[in-house]
């Protein structure tokens, strides 16, 4: 697959030499990792040691969170007068996890509880008013609502009048309005206090478990028991990788390594990853895939039970099931991303603004990856519509900086509802709509894109050279995980490299496997650039290339080497024709 567009690359801003030769006066390193360092923010011995020694320590008071007292007193009631309480969580990675994580940890202590995942296609996202009628059906009178709720106004108000009450655990961005429950823990309300904001909507209700564990005199080790469950929801729902975020990470990682829960063990095996160690990175790409593929194409309860792994006996063929899930969410993607890319090319024109495609026999649980994919390739504000019923559903997602919900707004005459953020949207909308809806939603995208974000861009940290490239810096870098968003991997640019042997690899050739040497020292270099098998053509026909890259380690029959990870690359003319 050739990418339709050529990839732009921007250097982040680099340090001063002044505030260099400070952070160069408390920390003798490198000025290559000193950079790397400043451009996280890190500015002195004291935050680089808490940067490279993370520490349980560092967490914050889950009490100066708003509403954690009251969230605290409504549970110990429940305790005491023995209510029926439901842990409620959204389908995804997230929100199963967050049921898994709070379920855990309350067995021990009160187990007169129930769980609920919603119905991805039933009951769509976030509260429903079906699972409010399962509580009162079941007798509960509490309900835990995590990952979400934080606009569940009118559903908590629903509950109200069955006698039920809500403790919220979100992290979402709230509306103008809170729901009237008996607890709202969201850090990113106005009004509550709490320093850290970035918390996944497991890491709310893990914070919910610190406050019980002072509250009811719990030893603090039975929440730590839960990390390997909170690096899930950290990897998975691409927070930030900063601030507690990251220490949360940092020893939910080393739980999955070296002492995992008895269902992410399963997991590991049915995925063939039992002897590898873990990277947050592979808990994205290996893991959550299989976790979300349980909601995706049956119901997400199944992850439930698999990571609260109660019956062991069972956890063998839950996570076979799973595992077969994954399967058919793979082959789904690879097939419907096909045809979409057909149709693109066939209906659509290249200089269009954007992509907005339909089939009736797409399935709606993948069509959210699918746009994902499409953008891969034609890098264009994207839409993928299915019949869902008698109605079309729809999945969106963006290119950098473009607000897709401000688009969505000015086409919502065409739709009967959407909902979503400026980077990913889901819509409905009626069969007849959709001409009228391609036209408004081609309109609005190209009146409201700005020309720099039709470019896919790639931001690299350093330019480096290949003398540079040795076994202390991969080290040195690998004190900077785990990684996430705004605390990326870094990427680096190399220039002059020739090629020397580089070929394609993989089905129909899709990738790169480079071979190159930097003619100023004559040091050689090994890389592999993942669906970059269409720019062999680059390294046969230009005498020298420039790339842009992360540095890895590749093992291969026992033995470890390092390579580029290369993310793209280019003439070396042609860059320096941009960049001078």
């Amino acid at each position: 697959m050739i990418k339709a567009k050529e990839i732009q690359w921007l250097p982040k801003p680099q340090s001063s030499p002044e505030k260099l030769q400070k952070l160069k006066e408390e920390l003798d390193l490198d000025p290559l990792i000193l950079e790397l360092l400043l451009q996280r923010g890190i500015h002195d011995f004291e935050s680089a040691r808490a940067f490279f020694k993370p520490s349980l320590t560092q967490l914050h008071d889950p009490f100066l969170m708003k509403d954690m007292d009251r969230a605290v007193r409504r549970l110990h009631q429940a305790k005491t007068q023995a209510e029926r309480i439901m842990i409620y969580g959204d389908y995804d990675v997230d929100g199963t996890t967050s049921v898994a994580l709070m379920a855990n940890f309350l067995a021990p202590h009160y187990d007169n509880f129930i769980t609920y995942i919603p119905d991805r296609y039933k009951e769509g996202y976030g509260v429903s008013l079906a699972g409010i009628d399962t509580a009162a059906a079941e007798g509960v009178s509490l309900i835990i609502a995590l990952d979400c709720g934080i606009k569940a106004l009118e559903q908590v108000g629903y509950a109200q009048e069955k006698g039920i009450d809500f403790i919220i655990c979100d992290h979402h961005t709230p509306g103008p309005s809170l729901p009237e429950a008996a607890a709202v823990l969201d850090p990113k309300r106005k009004d509550c206090p709490y320093p850290y904001k970035g918390l996944s909507g497991c890491g709310v209700g893990f914070k919910l478990c610190q406050a019980l564990c002072k509250e009811w005199e719990i030893d603090e080790a039975e929440a730590w028991r839960q990390l390997d469950l909170l690096a899930l929801s950290i990897g998975a729902d691409i927070v930030p990788m900063t601030g507690e975020n990251r220490v949360l990470a940092h020893f939910g990682l080393e739980k999955i390594n070296s002492d995992p829960s008895e269902g992410i063990q399963a997991l590991l095996e049915t995925s063939g990853s039992v002897n590898k160690r873990l990277s947050i990175g592979d808990v994205v790409f290996i893991l959550a895939p299989r976790i979300n593929a349980a909601g995706r194409l049956a119901h997400a309860g199944e992850a439930v039970n698999l990571l609260r792994g109660q019956d062991l006996s069972l956890l063998p063929e839950i996570a076979k099931e799973i595992e077969n899930r994954n399967q058919e969410r793979k082959e789904l993607d690879r097939s419907i991303t096909k045809e979409a890319l057909a149709q693109i090319e066939q209906d659509i024109p290249a200089e269009a603004y954007s992509t907005v495609v339909f089939d009736q026999s797409w399935h709606k649980g993948v069509i959210g990856i699918v746009a994902s994919r499409l953008i891969e390739n034609w890098y264009r504000p994207t839409i993928v519509l299915t019949q869902s019923g008698d109605k079309l559903a729809g999945s969106a997602r963006s290119v950098e900086g473009f607000d897709l919900y401000k688009a969505l707004e000015a086409c919502e005459q065409e739709l009967i509802q959407f909902g979503g953020h400026a980077a990913a949207a889901g819509m409905t909308l009626k069969p007849e709509q959709l001409p009228a809806f391609k036209a408004a939603f081609e309109k609005a995208v190209r009146e409201q894109i700005l020309p720099e974000q039709r470019l896919e861009r790639l931001h690299y940290d350093l330019e480096i050279t290949a003398e540079d490239i040795d076994a202390k810096l991969y080290r040195l870098i690998q004190r900077f995980a785990p990684f996430g968003p705004e605390n990326l991997a870094p990427t680096f640019l190399i220039r002059g490299l020739k090629d020397q042997g580089s070929r394609v690899v993989g089905e129909e050739g899709k990738h790169l496997k480079l071979n190159l040497v930097d003619p100023d020292s004559g040091l050689c270099i090994e890389g592999i650039g993942f669906n970059l098998g269409s720019k062999l053509a680059i390294l046969q026909k230009e005498e020298s290339v420039a790339l842009l890259f992360h540095l890895e380690l590749n093992v291969f029959r026992g033995q470890a080497s390092l390579q580029m990870r290369v993310l793209d690359l280019k003439a070396n003319q042609e860059l320096k024709d941009e960049h001078g």
